[in-house]
């Protein structure tokens, strides 16, 4: 552990020293060094295309991000891990956690792109995998022909409504749902904006939440981003990939349906999520039956004041036949609903507190020895970022 924070300090150091030796060289040549100012990312994360500036002016943005947590959850830590079930966000009980301290840097002209963020915290710890826990994105890009674009390289997941970083979600937490949705990707995407409301996507990963490739499978996969207005926006992903070893016969294939929409009017963000997925010869008893899985979520945020918001999240994942769930046993359903309120003192500062209540078919919680279906959380977070 200490030398990954050694490491990750080393690479801080050396972030900042680049940004101090070239930033006159920057400025003396047609580039524009900018660090990351964006107020409002709340939906901005799983975007398959961003507002990124394409002007003819080169653009460099630097960017740095913290956050900081306290959870108490009514259910013991897991003594394998020592965290508690689902572990994403805030996954430490009764303590203070770090989410993310991340940094990144972000080139795009004309012709070219690339992003590189590395990171360190609970998140990365509990979800990535070793020995690619410091990077969250590494990825470039080239223009092919005019809007359409190829980027090759390691991503975060363009799948479902939340993001692993907090600030570009309305809860502190993340919903069961996007917990078993991938969170990272290995691979290359083809994407071609038609014009400013409507973007098309073509992908091909290594596997499902995957960086390195696990059998001769790739993950396929098709998305499409329309932009009703710059207020309104509906996403639709489709995943086909088959997880299934070399060496078993009986294969897997599974594809996996999203679909979200998000809604930013001038007091009230909202956003909605639908999932249905299948897997071939996957049914617990009859295992040469194609099995299904779904999900759904809401979540909105009203802003009362000018800092201060209040919101709210519903969440229900079915997964009976452990598609995803592997070998824990959720039975028919889970479900949970979300409160909670949000102070922003400043632009790029956001505090919130919130309560949050998961119930389950099956008693998977451990409660003061013994078995309940139903956890208790409350969570405090707060998130600095530039």
């Amino acid at each position: 552990m200490f030398k990954r924070v050694l490491y990750f300090l080393i690479v801080v150091n050396g972030y900042f020293s680049f940004y101090a030796q070239t930033d006159s060289l920057i400025k003396s040549k047609k580039h524009k060094l900018v660090l990351g100012n964006d107020s409002n990312v709340v939906f901005s994360g799983t975007r398959i295309v961003t507002k990124t500036d394409t002007g003819s002016i080169h653009k460099i943005e630097l960017s740095g991000y913290v956050s900081t947590y306290y959870a108490h959850y009514s259910d013991e830590t897991q003594s394998s891990n020592g965290f508690v079930q689902f572990p994403t966000m805030a996954p430490r009980n009764n303590q203070f956690g770090l989410n993310l301290a991340q940094i990144g840097m972000e080139y795009h002209d004309q012709k070219v792109r690339g992003n590189i963020i590395l990171h360190y915290g609970d998140i990365p710890e509990t979800n990535w995998p070793k020995p690619f826990t410091l990077i969250q994105e590494a990825h470039v890009g080239v223009q092919l022909v005019k809007k359409l674009w190829l980027d090759v390289g390691f991503f975060k997941s363009h799948i479902g409504l939340e993001s692993i970083q907090p600030r570009e979600n309305i809860t502190s937490s993340m919903s069961v749902i996007d917990f078993y949705e991938p969170y990272y990707f290995s691979g290359a995407k083809l994407t071609y904006q038609l014009n400013t409301k409507l973007s098309l996507q073509i992908n091909a990963f290594n596997g499902y939440n995957t960086y390195v490739e696990t059998n001769k499978n790739k993950a396929l996969g098709f998305s499409v981003l329309y932009d009703v207005n710059d207020r309104i926006s509906i996403t639709y992903n489709a995943l086909s990939c088959d997880e299934t070893p070399d060496n078993v016969k009986t294969k897997h294939q599974r594809f996996y349906h999203n679909l979200y929409g998000t809604f930013k009017l001038r007091k009230l963000s909202f956003g909605i999520e639908a999932n249905y997925g299948t897997q071939k010869n996957s049914k617990l008893f009859d295992s040469t039956k194609t099995a299904s899985i779904n999900s759904a979520l809401i979540v909105l945020k009203y802003q009362v004041l000018k800092k201060i918001g209040i919101y709210g999240r519903g969440e229900y994942f079915s997964d009976k036949n452990k598609i995803l769930t592997g070998n824990l046993n959720l039975g028919n359903y889970i479900y949970g609903g979300t409160i909670g309120m949000e102070f922003k003192p400043a632009k790029n500062v956001a505090l919130s507190a919130e309560y949050r209540v998961l119930k389950c078919e099956q008693f998977i919680f451990k409660e003061k020895n013994y078995l309940t279906n139903q956890r208790d959380e409350i969570i405090f977070c707060l998130d600095v970022w530039f």
